[in-house]
């Protein structure tokens, strides 16, 4: 447990699945004056409107790193994804299977995102199986186009807005995951469910 600022605490987690255990019971039993989590990949920041004390952090400390409690539903979006992408045939190849096979995986899966980074918008999805985790490309492009989806580790995301970026693009989509005018601005906030439905 770490201080952050002067109204913030950082627990550190092991995984994952720890990370949604800790932000599951904050959400059901806030600290007094909590107002925003902000989960990644092993860390949840818990933003207070006043400075922490030693017993917040006792309290985190306690906090159970399982959630036996079913996740509420916080809804599920489905993106229209065109597999085209430029690293689609290295995946397929990565995977030892063709790439009718890893478009047919990734449109089965219902993936979660499970924390927000890298850019505005850009939403981590879990739920990648084994077979298609594949490393970053050795060397980053200095462009990716907008709406690219791309596969890295044991991730799957979609780039909010044209940036250089190191991981393996498979497919396209023309949603908006990130826009200042919409409430909230980003699609895909942590807990979402996200689909991908193949589209020609």
């Amino acid at each position: 447990m770490f201080p952050c600022g002067d109204r913030a605490l950082l627990a550190e987690v092991a995984d994952l699945d720890a990370v949604a255990a800790v932000r599951a019971a904050l959400r059901r039993a806030p600290l007094p004056g909590q107002v925003e989590l902000v989960p990644a990949a092993r860390t949840v920041l818990v933003v207070l409107d006043r400075a922490p004390t030693e017993t917040d952090a006792a309290r985190l400390r306690r906090l159970p790193l399982t959630d036996p409690a079913p996740a509420p539903d916080t809804g599920l979006v489905e993106l229209s994804v065109v597999f085209d992408g430029p690293d689609l045939a290295e995946v397929a190849a990565l995977a030892r299977r063709p790439p009718s096979s890893v478009v047919e995986t990734l449109t089965t899966i219902e993936f979660t995102v499970a924390f927000g980074g890298f850019a505005p918008g850009f939403g981590y999805l879990a739920g990648l199986p084994p077979e298609l985790s594949v490393p970053r490309r050795t060397t980053p492009r200095t462009r990716v186009p907008a709406g690219s989806v791309g596969l890295a580790g044991s991730f799957a995301g979609v780039y909010p807005r044209e940036s250089p970026g190191g991981w393996q693009l498979v497919g396209r989509t023309d949603a908006v995951l990130f826009d200042v005018h919409r409430d909230p601005p980003a699609l895909l906030a942590p807990g979402i469910r996200v689909r991908l439905r193949e589209v020609r």
